[in-house]
């Protein structure tokens, strides 16, 4: 083979060399450009951590006989054994790197994960400096639920937008909206306008949770019924980080000036302002339109 070749022509001592089988795409023929990257420059462009693609790619034609499946590239070089080694041929599958790469993101410091998000979203244009408070608090917000570096740009436009409107054109929000979402919304103006829910942003996680359970007591709400139409509410979505951290973050992207026009930030003043306009009888009338449609069709 060429490699024993150039040992030879370079007159070194040649190496004990080891094959594993093929590396798969999932229909199992042969990995190939049109399987997406192939090469380490174009995964690393795309987001992805050096050690989790030591890490999975050591997954593909090895284990150490456990079920762990994360590793440090240290941990591969001590646990590493040839007899290990598989013969059959490993299937890539982007999705489970994707996940790996996640995992690998968490065990990083949040200071390191923090230069690499700002640098995204400085990239995009989102924000004006890369670092700071701003920067920080989003990090601590989004990177467990974060897998690449890229994906923390859309996670961040999520959660500065509300787009509570088209949230509420959804099928999935009629179950929130019919349970009477508008004694909530009620109960969140008022909290606004008597400066109850600015307090409760302002005093951190302990106020925001007194705040939001003395809200469930007084309504005879807790769980789903009421953190869901307070999430809907205040964020404009169905899912997504914990309500009172987002909205310590909305506070500090309006005092920070950080974000830029591109960011398409709405603060709280502003999000009251819609939710004040909502009429809830209109939108509880065309959600049960939309759900008979499908049966009048047939």
């Amino acid at each position: 083979m060429r490699q024993a070749l150039i040992y030879n022509a370079l007159g070194f001592s040649m190496p004990q060399f080891g094959h594993v089988s093929l590396i798969l795409a999932p229909d199992r023929s042969k990995l190939s450009k049109r399987h997406g990257a192939t090469s380490v420059g174009q995964f690393r462009e795309m987001g992805y951590l050096a050690p989790a693609m030591v890490n999975y790619l050591a997954l593909l034609g090895w284990n150490d006989g456990s079920e762990e499946e994360i590793f440090t590239v240290d941990q591969i070089i001590q646990k590493f054994s040839i007899d290990r080694v598989t013969k059959s041929g490993a299937i890539f599958d982007q999705t489970k790197l994707g996940w790996m790469n996640g995992q690998h993101l968490r065990l990083l410091p949040t200071e390191e994960v923090a230069l690499m998000f700002g640098e995204q979203w400085m990239k995009a244009g989102l924000i004006s400096e890369p670092a700071g408070p701003f920067v920080n608090l989003a990090t601590e917000i989004l990177k467990n639920g974060t897998e690449l570096v890229a994906d923390s740009e859309a996670h961040l436009l999520s959660m500065l937008q509300y787009s509570l409107q088209e949230t509420l054109t959804s099928s999935e929000v009629k179950e929130v909206v019919d349970d009477n979402i508008a004694e909530i919304v009620g109960a969140i103006l008022a909290a606004y306008d008597a400066g109850e829910l600015q307090a409760a942003i302002d005093g951190g996680h302990d106020a925001w949770n007194n705040w939001i359970k003395g809200m469930g007591k007084n309504l005879k709400r807790k769980g789903k019924r009421l953190f869901m139409p307070v999430r809907v509410a205040l964020t404009g979505t169905m899912k997504g980080p914990e309500v009172g951290s987002l909205l310590c973050l909305l506070k500090e992207g309006e005092v920070n000036g950080v974000l830029t026009e591109k960011a398409r930030f709405v603060p709280l003043a502003e999000r009251i302002r819609i939710l004040r306009d909502v009429n809830w009888e209109n939108i509880t009338s065309t959600l049960a339109n939309q759900e008979n449609e499908p049966a009048m069709s047939h």
